[in-house]
C-alpha cells in the first residue's frame, strides 16, 4: 500500500512499501487457463483483431487523407516489384512466374496481418540466395544439372531427367523446373512454420540477439556471394553452380577459366545496362529531394532490352540466354512434399532466422521514425503466414525488404493499403503482360540484381567508424562478412551469432571496476582513475563494479576489488584464522595486478568498504555467495562492508539469499544497505567518529 514519508528528527525517512504476496503457481495457471477458455463475443472480436490488425485500422481509414499517398506508393512499388521479381528468380534458381506468385500473395497476406504501416514484404535478395543454394544442392543430388538456365523460347522445360526413377514416387513425373519449385516450397513451408511457432510462443525478442553489425556484415557478405553468382549471366558463360564451402572462391576460379568463352552480345548488353542503371541510381540519389516519385529505371531498361532482344533476335542469332516462356494465370495449389520438407528442415532454420530478424528490425525502425508501435510477435506471425500459406501456391520465402520499404515511405505511403495496390499491379502482369517478357535477356536481369546490391555493399564504408565506436562490433561485422564470402552464408550467420554472444559474454565477464572519491564538497563520487581533484574519504574505500555479479565474473570482481583496495581479504582472513603470518596487503593499487608487492595489513589504512551497487544489474547464487564470503572475510579483519544504491531486484535477491540476516527487515537491513554512496560514507565515518575529509585531493 502507499505510505507517505515520515519525518524523524527533521529529516525524511523512507518507509518501505509492503508488496502483496505473490500468487501461487497453481492459482496463476488456473487463472490463465480460465481466461483462455472463456468464449465471448468480445473475446472473439479481440482475437480476430489481434490476428488481423487490418480489421481494426480499416474502420478508421480516411480516404481523404490517406488514399492518394497509398495509391501512389503502391503503384511505384508495383512497378519496381515486377522487374525485381523476374530478376530475383535467377537467384532462387526458379522460373520468373514463381517470383510473381510470391510477390502477389505476400503483399495481400501482410496487408491483413502486419502491424507496420510502411514495411514492404516480398522477395528479398538474401533469402533468394539462400533458397537458391538449397535448390541447387537438391537438384544435384537428384541428378539434375543446377547450371541449366531453364527453358528458352519454344521449350516448355518439361523434359524429365534420366535419373528421375531415383526420386520419390510422387516426384518421378518432375522435370528440372518442377523439382526445383517443389524443393523451394518445402523449404519455405518449414521456414514459415518456424516463424509462426516463434510468434505463437512469444519469442519475438530472440531476434534482438541478431545484432545490427551482424545483420549488416551478413548483408554485405551475402551481397558479394550474390554478385559472384550473377557474373556468369553478365558474361554469358556456362560454369558449374558450386555448392558447399568456398563457393565464392571456386566460382571465381571457374569464371576465370571460362572467361574466353564469354558471349560478346551478353557482355555488351550488360555493360550498357549497368552504365544506365548506375547513372540513373546516382542521379536519383542526388535529386531525391526534388523527385516526388523515384525513376522506374529498372522497368524502362527491361522494356527497352526486351524490345531490342525481340526484334534483334539475339537468342537465335547470338545464342544469348533469355527468360523464356512466362505463363499467365495461376496453377492449381499443391501440398509441399513431406519427404522434401524433412530433408530441408535444417536448412530452413537460418532462412527463418534471417527473415524474422530483418522483418522485425525494419518494422521497429519505421515505427520509431513515424511515431507508432508494432508488435514483434505479431510481425513474426505475419511473416510466417506469408511463407506458410503461399507455399501451397508455388511460392518461395519472403520477408521485409529495406530498399522497397524506403521507397514506399518516400512516395507517401500511409497504410498497408498500398500493398493491395502493388499486388494489383503484379496481378495485371500475371494475367496479361507476363508473356511479353519472353525474349528478355538474362544478363539484363542480372544487371538489375547487381545494381540493387549497392546499398548493402556500401555498408563496408561504415566499418572504420564502427571500429572507433566499438571494436567488438566491428570484429563481428568483419568476421560475419568474411565467413559469408570465404565459407558459406549459413556459416557466416553462425559465426556472427557466436561472436556476438561471445562479445556480450566478454563484456559481462570483465566489466569496468574502479575506486571512487568525493567531488569537492558535494555529495557525488566519481572514478579516481578518470578524474582529477577528487577528495578521498579517510578510512573508507568506495568500489564500483559496472556490471552484474554472477558466476562468470565473480573471480574478476574479487581480484579487481583486492587489487584496487590493496588488500587480499580472503588470504588475510585465512592467515589470521590459521594464526599464520600477519595478513598481507598489496602496495600496488592498480586493477587486477599480479605483481604487486605485499606489506602488513595495518598499512591498508581503511576500516570500511562501500560497494556502489547502482550499476549492479542482477545477482545470481554465485554472486550472492561471493558477497557473503567477502563480508565474512572483511569481518574477520575488522573491516565493515556496506552496500549502496541497490536496485529493488538486488535488494530482493539479498533478502531471499539470507545476506540481510535471513530476510529480517528494519535496522539490520537499513544499516547494511544505504540509499546513496554518500549516506554509506557518512554512516562509516559515524561508526568510527572520524572527522570530515581534508581538502587534500587526488
Amino acid at each position: 500500500m502507499d505510505v507517505s514519508p515520515e519525518q524523524q528528527g527533521g529529516a525524511p525517512v523512507l518507509v518501505r512499501r509492503r508488496p502483496p504476496p505473490p500468487p501461487g503457481l497453481r492459482r496463476t495457471l488456473k487463472a490463465r487457463l480460465r481466461r483462455s477458455c472463456v468464449c465471448s463475443a468480445r473475446g472473439a472480436r479481440a482475437l480476430v483483431q489481434g490476428l488481423f490488425p487490418a480489421t481494426r485500422w480499416l474502420r478508421r481509414y480516411s480516404p481523404r487523407e490517406d488514399l492518394a499517398g497509398d495509391v501512389v506508393s503502391g503503384l511505384v512499388i508495383g512497378i519496381i516489384l515486377v522487374p525485381q521479381a523476374i530478376a530475383y528468380s535467377l537467384l532462387a534458381g526458379l522460373q520468373p512466374v514463381y517470383s510473381l506468385y510470391t510477390s502477389f500473395l505476400a503483399n495481400l497476406i501482410y496487408f491483413l496481418m502486419g502491424t507496420s504501416r510502411h514495411v514492404s514484404v516480398g522477395i528479398f535478395s538474401l533469402l533468394c540466395l539462400m533458397v537458391g543454394q538449397v535448390v541447387d544442392r537438391e537438384l544435384l543430388l537428384a541428378g539434375f544439372d543446377p547450371a541449366q538456365d531453364g527453358a528458352g523460347p519454344g521449350d516448355n522445360g518439361s523434359a524429365l531427367n534420366a535419373s528421375a526413377a531415383s526420386l520419390a514416387p510422387g516426384l518421378r513425373d518432375c522435370g528440372h523446373d518442377c523439382y526445383a519449385i517443389r524443393v523451394a516450397t518445402a523449404l519455405t513451408l518449414m521456414a514459415g512454420i518456424y516463424q509462426v511457432l516463434l510468434g505463437v510462443l512469444r519469442l519475438g525478442f530472440l531476434s534482438a540477439y541478431l545484432s545490427q553489425p551482424l545483420l549488416d556484415g551478413f548483408a554485405t557478405g551475402a551481397s558479394v556471394t550474390i554478385l559472384t553468382s550473377q557474373l556468369r549471366h553478365l558474361l554469358g558463360v556456362r560454369v558449374p553452380r558450386h555448392q558447399g564451402l568456398g563457393l565464392v572462391v571456386r566460382t571465381w576460379l571457374s569464371l576465370l577459366q571460362s572467361a574466353g568463352q564469354a558471349n560478346l552480345c551478353d557482355v555488351l548488353t550488360s555493360a550498357v545496362c549497368l552504365a544506365v542503371l548506375l547513372a540513373a541510381k546516382e542521379l536519383s540519389d542526388r535529386c531525391r529531394h526534388r523527385l516526388r516519385v523515384p525513376l522506374p529505371t529498372e522497368l524502362l531498361v527491361i522494356v527497352a532490352a526486351t524490345l531490342v532482344s525481340h526484334f534483334g533476335q539475339l537468342h537465335a542469332r547470338f545464342g544469348s540466354s533469355v527468360a523464356g516462356d512466362i505463363p499467365t494465370g495461376f496453377v492449381p495449389p499443391r501440398v509441399p512434399d513431406p519427404e522434401l520438407m524433412w530433408r530441408v528442415a535444417l536448412d530452413a532454420v537460418p532462412l527463418a532466422l534471417v527473415g524474422s530478424a530483418f522483418s522485425v528490425s525494419l518494422a521497429e525502425m519505421f515505427a520509431r521514425s513515424h511515431g507508432y508501435s508494432v508488435r514483434a510477435d505479431q510481425e513474426l506471425l505475419a511473416v510466417g503466414c506469408c511463407n506458410v500459406l503461399p507455399a501451397f501456391f508455388h511460392c518461395f520465402a519472403t520477408s521485409a525488404a529495406l530498399a522497397k520499404s524506403l521507397v514506399k515511405t518516400a512516395t507517401g505511403c500511409r497504410t498497408q493499403l498500398s500493398s493491395v495496390v502493388s499486388a494489383a499491379v503484379v496481378l495485371l502482369v500475371l494475367l496479361w503482360l507476363a508473356p511479353l517478357f519472353r525474349d528478355l535477356q538474362r544478363c539484363v536481369l542480372a544487371c538489375v540484381i547487381v545494381v540493387s546490391l549497392r546499398g548493402a555493399l556500401r555498408k563496408a564504408r561504415d566499418v572504420p567508424q564502427l571500429w572507433q565506436l566499438s571494436r567488438a562490433d566491428a570484429l563481428v561485422w568483419v568476421a560475419t562478412a568474411a565467413t559469408c564470402v570465404l565459407v558459406s552464408t549459413e556459416g557466416g550467420l553462425l559465426a556472427g551469432l557466436l561472436l556476438s554472444l561471445l562479445s556480450l559474454a566478454g563484456r559481462t565477464r570483465r566489466p569496468r571496476a574502479a575506486l571512487l572519491a568525493r567531488i569537492g564538497g558535494s555529495c557525488s563520487y566519481e572514478d579516481t582513475a578518470e578524474f582529477e581533484g577528487l577528495v578521498p574519504e579517510p578510512g573508507v574505500q568506495v568500489f564500483r563494479f559496472a556490471g552484474p555479479l554472477c558466476y562468470t565474473n565473480k573471480d574478476f570482481f574479487l581480484s579487481s576489488l583486492y587489487s584496487l583496495t590493496g588488500l587480499d581479504a580472503g588470504r588475510a582472513a585465512a592467515g589470521r584464522a590459521g594464526r599464520g603470518p600477519e595478513p598481507l596487503v598489496s602496495e600496488d593499487r592498480g586493477p587486477a595486478s599480479s605483481t604487486a608487492a605485499l606489506v602488513p595489513a595495518p598499512a591498508a589504512g581503511f576500516h570500511t568498504v562501500v560497494i556502489d551497487c547502482a550499476p549492479l544489474l542482477f545477482l545470481d547464487a554465485a554472486g550472492l555467495a561471493t558477497l557473503r564470503d567477502l563480508r565474512r572475510d572483511y569481518g574477520a579483519l575488522g573491516i565493515a562492508l556496506l552496500l549502496a544504491c541497490c536496485s529493488p531486484p538486488v535488494r530482493d535477491a539479498l533478502r531471499r539469499g539470507g545476506f540481510l540476516g535471513h530476510g529480517q527487515e528494519g535496522a539490520g537491513e537499513e544499516a547494511q544497505l544505504l540509499h546513496s554512496v554518500h549516506d554509506a560514507v557518512q554512516a562509516a565515518r559515524a561508526r568510527h567518529r572520524e572527522p570530515a575529509p581534508a581538502n587534500s585531493s587526488l
